[in-house]
């Protein structure tokens, strides 16, 4: 057996990013940055207002209280297109371009009006104007790939007017699932078949993680035919199995891989749940064996799979992110095994991160994991713990 981070630097290293295309900033939440896009356009595009207010030349006005004649008016896309001169200030807008001659706005709750008339009370020179290009100028670098983007990173393409930007193709990942007791939901289905969940849950999981799932249905315990739908396979990115992976005389799905030349690099990880998973290659496409308890399943997607989708984006690959927090409840001391535990979070009475183990920790009860928020990692050999001790812990952030 290897270690977790072990056959996670494998499934790193081992893949290669697929290839780019042009999208649409419209389309572009959620897809992985192949380019680093300059600006079009300068940010903002000209001098202009931070506040509603009056534009005025400082110098003309030495002190205060200080009157001056209204000569028209500056607006966001309606530019007042003259210049001020001593004695004359234009009344303006948030975001409006500043006027030719003038330095300062002055707000309005700083100013006395009677018609065209005003009496200034207060200025500080120079202020609650932004130069022009503040934010970025026109050919600035705006993001540096690789990057998945977020809301933020759309609305700064499109300040600088890029409608188009290179992204990372999405991962086409081929889903087959195995076992002759498995049917999907909604089949019919003898009394000794159950449904299975891993082949939804794990599509739901390549669409979160910017995949594109292919699912080929469910391919009973046979290694002629799960040799052929894995090799009919090979034109997907990626390809993941679920069931089939441990030692019993009907999991064929490490035998069948060798038949379909598969070159495994690993077939058991040093973890609980999920010992039996096997990683490879058919040909130059990587191939990924998961258990078929499901929660087994969705654990090891978490820690294999996701890297595995993100690299194959041009993205590092890295393990989930793991945060601080302490126990709600004792925990046993662990044995030979990295230990996933999973466990509700909440905040103690001096808000600190907590994590509670849930009661049920078998291996099959989905019903558990989807009432968990997070995992605890539980090194091998480590001790019993105590409630109130650090642990760390996966949060589970809406991908599983």
């Amino acid at each position: 057996m290897i270690s977790v981070e072990q056959a996670q630097c494998l499934v790193r290293d081992t893949i290669t990013p697929v290839g780019t295309e042009s999208i649409s900033l419209s389309g572009s939440f959620g897809r992985v940055l192949a380019e680093s896009p300059t600006a079009r356009i300068a940010h903002p595009t000209h001098t202009v207002s931070a506040m509603d207010g009056y534009a005025v030349r400082a110098n003309n006005i030495p002190s205060t209280p200080g009157k001056l004649t209204v000569i028209g008016e500056s607006a966001a896309g309606h530019p007042f297109e003259g210049s001020i001169k001593d004695g004359q200030a234009v009344r303006i807008f948030t975001g409006a371009h500043i006027p030719q001659d003038s330095d300062t706005v002055v707000i309005q709750e700083d100013v006395e009006s009677d018609g065209n008339t005003i009496i200034i009370n207060s200025i500080e020179p120079g202020r609650h104007i932004r130069p022009k290009a503040q934010d970025f100028s026109e050919g600035d670098s705006l993001l540096t790939p690789p990057l998945r983007l977020a809301t933020r990173h759309v609305g700064l393409l499109a300040s600088g007017d890029r409608p188009w930007i290179q992204v990372f193709q999405r991962p086409r990942v081929a889903i087959i699932s195995t076992g002759d007791e498995i049917v999907l939901p909604g089949e019919p289905r003898t009394s000794s078949q159950i449904v299975s969940a891993n082949g939804p849950a794990l599509s739901a999981f390549i669409q979160a993680k910017g995949g594109i799932p292919i699912h080929l249905g469910v391919v009973k315990d046979d290694e002629d035919a799960l040799s052929a739908i894995t090799e009919s396979a090979m034109t997907a990115d990626l390809i993941v199995t679920s069931g089939g992976v441990s030692v019993g005389d009907h999991d064929l799905v490490r035998k069948a891989l060798g038949n379909a030349g598969v070159d495994v690099k690993f077939h058991k990880i040093a973890m609980r749940p999920g010992k039996p998973v096997i990683f490879g290659h058919l040909d130059k496409t990587p191939v990924l064996g998961l258990p078929g308890n499901p929660v087994s399943a969705l654990i090891c997607a978490l820690l294999f799979l996701g890297p595995a989708i993100d690299r194959l984006q041009g993205l590092p690959g890295s393990a989930p992110k793991r945060i601080p927090a302490v126990l709600g409840a004792d925990v046993n001391a662990n044995g030979g095994r990295e230990d996933y535990m999973r466990a509700v979070l909440s905040r103690n009475k001096d808000g600190n991160q907590t994590a509670t183990p849930i009661f049920a920790q078998d291996s099959s009860m989905i019903g558990a994991l989807a009432n968990s928020d997070a995992l605890i990692v539980r090194p091998i050999e480590a001790p019993a713990a105590k409630t109130g001790q650090a642990v760390p812990v996966i949060p589970l952030d809406g991908l599983l």
